[in-house]
């Protein structure tokens, strides 16, 4: 991807600002606070989207207008030129993409255009700043390894973070000799339980004696509240049964009458029913007689009234006849409509013929592939040969433009060439400066040597003066001093103290040097000598100032430093005629590939034309035209063949109609020959009195069938009622009607007592008392006194229970005293809480030691697998950087790291390398990546001021080699003027607050 043009709308500072014609290394140069920044991130911006609220980037949202966003116009290697625009709108902005073929979209499109990469890889691999080289700065030395190991794999040191936070969480838990990690602490509390668990284990035999007296206790106190339990059971049963026992009494004397009775078998409420069974037989006879008369009645009306059968079986295909008559002026008018269409469609058809103005029939146009596929064909074609003449516009005024800089360039560096010295003057001045001297400078040494002169003199004369005054004085001191110091070397020595003795020698011998030495400074020889050699110098600087030998060299210098500087201007002069030589032989290249693609897309179009039996002269100038052309005159044929086809069904639909309505006529209606519309109103009349018949006989039919259906349910349910009363009789077992209610009589009492029967037992069934233990209950006969009994026998239970309860709590209290105290089962406790929260911790510890060994193969693949390729390209990268002092780069046996050789063979680590050279390292790196492990990403490089710490050499080296990069745009943003110089100057853009212009 190339970026070609930017539009900003407004964002940050900058508003309505256009950039255009990015170069392939294009130079941002701007102040501070100038906009750099500001352009930066709207590139990042309209790629990925804006920053939104919650985010701690800046939005960059202009404070003096309501414009937000903008767009960029992009070159893709696959989708051609492609333009995104991004506006303010949700979080992080609308998006809108516009390729050239038509094609639009929205994010999905621009995720596709940037290969899926978000902002944080994009700036990772294709962007880095100064932060990135102070980094290296900052960090440890064993640490530096693992960060440009991290650059090289993800372009950012995010892996040797991760590194050192797992190193970090181990040691944080766990360290085979420390203490103060969270798995040590917990092993160390650990161990001290363990010994009071020790402790506690010899008071646990008294503890467990009361833990047996307690399960004892509460095992027959479970035993009593059984009992207690079965007794309340039985109580409660005494007393139920005495509620009971009058009704279970009497149902048992109710079951003794009925089995005494004996079974009568009579149906259910048998006298009711067979009494409404009579009731209901007399009035249905009655009905059946009179239907019986109404229908006689009926038929013979029916047999009055027949409608016409043939007219009403045809009636629906008479009805659409009849519905069609109204549409025959419709169809007319349409038939003349379709007339007149096909005589434009004809004119059309001429026009269009004249516009090809090619000898083709009908059926040979339609011969011609147009379809979808061709008409795009087409489409590309033709605007590629557009582009090509515009990009041939472009080049020829870029080869121009590029002529004329080269040669003005070639006639600066031959103006600064003609302005030098020529070899051997400037070697004469040199040899003449070098030898000669200068006259300034001998008249100085005179003027200081003279005054040394006077000096001296002056000196000498105060010294000799005061050398005769002092000289006796001085003498005399020495004598004196000189005797004190005998003495004392003699006191000392006959008293043998050696202290003394050694002052008293030491002294002596000083003092004697001294006085040597200041007569021998004094002397007037010696100040008179130097005062003789000084004015014998003078003589010879005097000689010397008047011979004709000596020269004016100042001249020479300035002519010197004057030359040097040319020098220095026509090397530079140089650098840029080589890279303007280079940026022309770059506009031959694109002449060559353009004449290239001009050839291949010349015969497409004339493979296109062959292929839609077009002439060449027509094809090459208006080969779309002419498709669309040809495209028209389908459609108007198309069209015309319709509208033909339109007017034969009409006329065929008329006389159809026409055919039909006189065929019902002759059938159905007495008169012949009559207009169509007569004859469809006559035949609608005639079928509406057959109607109006068949509406009548349907009527009767449905009177009849009514009255038969209401005879046969009559029938029907006369019959269910005679059956209903025979089966009452045959169910009685009887044969007449008076032994049946006889029977029934008897079968009442019976159900009398079978009702009571029902009551009692319903009465008994909400007891709780369970029935079959009201047999053994029917034998008691004094159920008070047994309950007396079971009521005592509690009383005697409850209080053997309390005693129980009372010892238990005493025993439960020494429990809890040694409990309390520490027992054995609470430091156990504690013990597996301990346990229990060691092993959590070793299963964090667990975690992050497989996450670090899950990251460390990684590594290893990864060192395996695609960092050979990207040592490979950053090992040529250094070379070049380095001037071939550090040739090769090896990876670390283990973990992650560089080691880099120099060209003696000497290996160095990361750390060990000099600040600049670790720099270069990083860049090497660094750009190694984006160049082979992302190749086929061709995406801007953007670099933001990363060479500032480097000195004049190897910034024009890193800049050599960023130029040298073929496959990716470079978008260089710096603030430092004296960069520039190493630029061509129609690639820097001047960048002021609000303002872009190009430096010239």
């Amino acid at each position: 991807m190339r970026i070609l043009e930017l539009h900003i709308y407004g964002y940050g500072q900058l508003e309505n600002v256009i950039i255009k014609d990015l170069a392939d290394f294009q130079v941002f140069y701007g102040e501070n606070e100038a906009g750099k920044s500001t352009i930066m991130a709207f590139i990042h911006g309209i790629l990925f989207g804006f920053p939104t609220k919650q985010q701690t980037e800046l939005r960059y949202e202009p404070k003096h207008s309501n414009k937000y966003g903008g767009n960029i116009r992009v070159y893709h290697e696959e989708h051609g030129f492609t333009v995104i625009e991004r506006v303010k709108g949700k979080a992080a902005g609308d998006v809108k993409v516009v390729m050239d073929n038509g094609m639009m979209g929205g994010e999905e499109l621009l995720k596709e255009l940037v290969a899926g990469f978000d902002k944080n890889l994009f700036q990772a691999v294709f962007s880095f700043n100064i932060h990135g080289l102070q980094n290296v700065h900052q960090m440890k030395g064993e640490d530096i390894g693992k960060f440009l190991f991290s650059a090289g794999t993800l372009g950012t040191e995010r892996l040797s973070k991760t590194e050192s936070f797992l190193q970090k969480e181990l040691d944080n838990r766990f360290k085979p000799s420390g203490k103060k990690p969270v798995i040590n602490e917990k092993l160390q509390a650990l161990n001290e339980i363990n010994l009071e668990l020790k402790k506690a284990a010899s008071k646990n035999k008294e503890y467990e004696s009361l833990l047996e007296k307690r399960e004892m206790l509460l095992q027959e106190m479970q035993e009593i509240n059984g009992r207690l339990k079965e007794l309340g059971s039985t109580i409660d049963q005494l007393h139920e049964w005495k509620r009971i026992e009058s009704n279970v009494r009497e149902e048992k004397w109710t079951e003794k009458e009925l089995s005494d009775h004996g079974e009568v078998s009579f149906p259910t409420r048998g006298l009711e029913r067979i009494e409404k069974l009579v009731e209901l037989i007399h009035p249905y006879e009655a009905e059946i007689n009179s239907l019986s008369e109404r229908i006689e009645n009926e038929k013979k009306e029916l047999a009055e009234m027949r409608p016409e059968r043939a007219l009403l079986e045809s009636e629906s295909v008479l009805l659409t006849l009849l519905d069609q008559v109204p549409l025959m002026e419709q169809l007319t008018f349409e038939k003349q409509q379709c007339e007149l269409k096909i005589a434009n469609c004809d004119e059309k058809l001429s026009v269009i013929r004249e516009k090809l103005h090619l000898p083709l029939e009908e059926k040979d146009v339609f011969s011609i592939n147009t379809n979808i596929y061709m008409r795009n064909q087409v489409e590309i074609t033709s605007r590629k040969r557009q582009k090509l003449q515009e990009i041939k516009e472009e080049l020829e005024e870029r080869f121009q433009e590029e002529t004329r800089v080269l040669q003005e360039i070639e006639k600066e560096v031959r103006m600064a060439e003609s302005n030098l010295l020529a070899k051997q003057e400037r070697e004469l001045i040199e040899k003449q400066v070098f030898n000669g001297n200068d006259k300034k400078s001998v008249e100085a040494d005179l003027k200081a040597l003279r005054d040394k002169i006077e000096f001296y003199q002056l000196g000498y004369d105060r010294d000799k003066k005061e050398w005769a005054n002092s000289r006796k004085q001085k003498k005399l001191q020495f004598f004196l001093f000189e005797g004190i110091l005998l003495g004392l070397l003699f006191y000392g020595l006959l008293t043998k103290q050696w202290v003394l003795l050694f002052i008293g020698l030491i002294g002596c011998i000083l003092t004697a040097y001294f006085m040597t030495k200041g007569s021998k400074e004094l002397k007037a020889e010696e100040m008179q000598q130097t005062l003789v050699e000084l004015k014998e110098k003078e003589k010879q600087l005097v000689v010397m100032l008047q011979s004709a030998e000596y020269m004016d060299l100042t001249k020479l210098e300035e002519q010197l430093k004057r030359d040097t500087v040319r020098r220095e201007e026509v090397q530079v002069l140089k650098l840029k005629l080589k890279q303007q030589q280079s940026q022309y032989d770059k506009v031959i290249t694109k002449f060559e590939e353009w004449e290239l693609e001009f050839a291949q897309n010349k015969e497409k179009l004339l493979s296109l034309s062959l292929e839609l039996n077009i002439p060449e002269y027509i094809a090459i100038p208006f080969l779309l035209e002419a498709f669309e052309l040809i495209e028209q005159y389908k459609t108007t044929s198309r069209e015309k063949n319709q509208f033909q086809t339109k007017v034969e069904q009409i006329n065929h639909q008329q006389a159809k109609l026409y055919k039909e309505m006189n065929k019902f006529a002759s059938l159905f209606l007495p008169e012949q020959g009559l207009a169509l519309q007569e004859t469809a109103y006559l035949l609608r009349n005639r079928l509406k009195e057959e109607h109006e018949k068949q509406i009548k006989s349907q009527e009767r039919k449905r009177k009849l069938a009514e009255l038969a259906a209401d005879v046969k349910q009559k029938g029907h349910e006369i019959e269910h009622l005679k059956a209903e009363y025979n089966k009452l009789i045959h169910a009685a077992g009887v044969a007449t009607e008076q032994e049946f209610y006889e029977l029934g009589k008897k079968a009442e009492k019976q159900g009398k007592l079978l009702e009571k029967l029902g009551t009692l037992k319903n009465q008994l069934e909400y007891s709780l008392l369970p029935r079959p233990i009201w047999e053994t209950f029917l034998h008691i006969h004094n159920s008070d006194e047994i309950i007396a009994e079971h009521n005592h026998e509690v009383l005697h239970l409850q209080t053997r229970l309390k005693k129980q309860q009372e010892e238990l709590a005493a025993i439960k209290y020494e429990i809890q005293v040694l409990e309390e105290g520490g027992v054995y089962s609470t430091i156990l406790h504690n013990y597996k809480q301990k346990k229990y929260e060691l092993e959590e911790s070793a299963k964090e510890w667990a975690v992050y030691c497989i996450a670090q060994e899950i990251l460390s193969n990684t590594v290893e693949k990864y060192k395996k697998v695609h960092v050979p390729r990207l040592i490979s390209k950053a090992e040529e990268y250094l070379s070049f950087l380095t001037n071939g002092n550090y040739q090769k780069i090896h990876l670390q046996k283990s973990g992650t790291g560089f080691l880099v050789e120099r060209k003696d063979r000497t290996i160095f680590e990361a750390n060990e390398l000099s600040q600049a050279t670790t720099e270069q390292l990083y860049v090497s790196i660094r750009l190694a990546l984006a160049t082979t492990l992302y190749e086929k990403y061709q995406f801007p490089i953007i670099i933001d001021d990363s060479f500032v710490n480097f000195d004049a050499k190897r910034t024009q080296k890193v800049i050599e080699l960023l130029q040298s990069l073929q496959t990716n745009q470079v978008l260089f943003f710096t603030c430092h003027e004296h960069l520039l110089q190493l630029f061509e100057k129609e690639n820097i853009l001047n960048i002021t607050k609000g303002a872009v212009q190009i430096i010239s």
